[in-house]
């Protein structure tokens, strides 16, 4: 069973990964904004009614997706980082499910979005609020995954 490497003697693992997640959460921002305006080009403009609507719906799905499949979303893979559980396995997708729950509502909520910057600025592991609620991190990837 892998395990986590040790946030003291292994702490290259963690080195600069709130930075990366920022940059992550940039890039991943801007390819759901791309996948919102072609869906709304396809719908001849009627996607506009629905706009609120539409962006959550390809964020979350995007988001989702993404970290059920590869245990991280483009953005984060662009930025060689990945989430695990705390024993070291990759994430499953119904942890995928709750993590992105976690992610929608505290970008929701701004007071819970300084929280788990807060977090991963000062924990160990870099870990924010919904990553201390399931029980997940995220690193960099080990060397040949």
């Amino acid at each position: 069973m892998p395990r986590l490497p040790d946030p003291e003697l292994q702490a290259e693992f963690y080195a600069d990964v709130p930075t990366k997640r920022l940059l992550a959460f940039f890039i991943d921002t801007l390819a759901i904004i791309l996948l919102v305006a072609g869906i709304v080009l396809l719908t001849a403009l009627t996607g506009l009614f629905i706009l609120p609507f539409l962006i959550f719906s390809v964020s979350f799905l995007y988001r989702a997706i993404t970290i059920a499949r590869n245990a991280a979303t483009p953005g984060m893979r662009m930025m060689a980082i990945e989430f695990r559980t705390l024993d070291g396995e990759e994430i499953s997708t119904p942890l995928a499910f709750w993590h992105t729950v976690g992610f929608s509502v505290s970008l929701a909520m701004p007071l819970l979005q300084v929280i788990s910057i807060f977090l991963m600025l000062t924990s160990a592991r870099g870990q924010g609020l919904t990553d201390h609620m399931l029980g997940t991190v995220a690193l960099h990837r080990r060397a040949g995954t």
